[in-house]
Parts: structure tokens; C-alpha cells; sequence
């Protein structure tokens, strides 16, 4: 392939990662590796297009089972919340909710489904505390009932 096929190529990859929901960084190290590939070729390393290729394939499990882990933990594992979870984190709801109604909230630069578990309903502007999540839906209850 052409220099600027494996521009193309690591250009597409690291896009797709941006696109990827929850990005765990795999696309990184394959976008990283032919954007390198491609900057062989273009500064006139002639090499067959199998070459090419083992050379893309080696960078991409070296870079990724090398530094993949490292880079995810140093972005994402220091992260408020991200391993210890959001049980017994507090937020302020916007609306009214009776038990067992389902609404919707703003909580760390995040919209999220909120479902109230407590034994009484709550009111607009009450502060209140998560009880557990679920995926991307809070269970929340009164702050004053613990």
C-alpha cells in the first residue's frame, strides 16, 4: 500500500475510536501503527506490501499489549467514580418523583436515568442518594433516610 493508504488507514482508526462508546483504547495502537507504517513508506522505505503488513500487525499487539493497560489506567483509573463506583454519592434532583417513578438528571457532566427506591416521594431540589447503579440508571433515595 501507498504511504497515504496507511495515513488513511490510522486516521480512520483513531476516528473510530473517538466514535466508540466507552473507548478502552484498542483502535489507538492499530491507528498508531499504520499512521508509522504509513510514515515509512513516505519517507522512502521501499518495502514489499507483506512487509507491510507484518510490520503493522507486530507494531499493533507490541504497542497494545505493552502500553494499552497503562494508558487506560493513567486516563481512566483516576477518574472520580470510575473504580470505586457512585454508591452513596449524593445529587440534587430537578423535578418531582414519586416511588418507583423514573425521571431524568444531570450528575457529573452526565445525563442520567434516575429511579426513585425510597420509601417516600421527592421533591424538586431534594438532595438525594444513590443507592446503587445500573448501567446507566441511578437508584436514588431520600439523602435524610440514612
Amino acid at each position: 500500500m501507498t504511504w497515504w493508504a496507511w495515513t488513511i488507514l490510522g486516521a480512520v482508526l483513531f476516528g473510530a475510536e473517538l466514535v466508540a462508546i466507552d473507548a478502552q483504547f484498542y483502535l489507538v495502537f492499530l491507528g498508531l501503527s499504520a499512521a508509522l507504517v504509513g510514515a515509512l513508506s513516505g519517507f522512502g522505505i521501499d518495502m514489499p506490501e507483506w512487509v507491510q503488513w507484518l510490520i503493522f500487525a507486530g507494531l499493533s499487539l507490541v504497542s497494545m499489549f505493552t502500553f494499552r493497560k497503562m494508558l487506560y489506567e493513567k486516563i481512566r483509573g483516576n477518574a472520580p467514580g470510575f473504580l470505586e463506583g457512585l454508591d452513596g454519592e449524593t445529587l440534587v434532583i430537578a423535578e418531582d418523583l414519586a416511588v418507583g417513578q423514573t425521571s431524568r438528571a444531570s450528575f457529573r457532566g452526565s445525563d442520567w436515568t434516575v429511579v426513585n427506591e425510597g420509601a417516600g416521594p421527592l421533591s424538586r431540589g431534594d438532595k438525594v442518594r444513590i443507592r446503587r447503579t445500573e448501567g446507566l440508571t441511578l437508584y436514588i433515595e431520600d439523602d435524610t433516610s440514612h
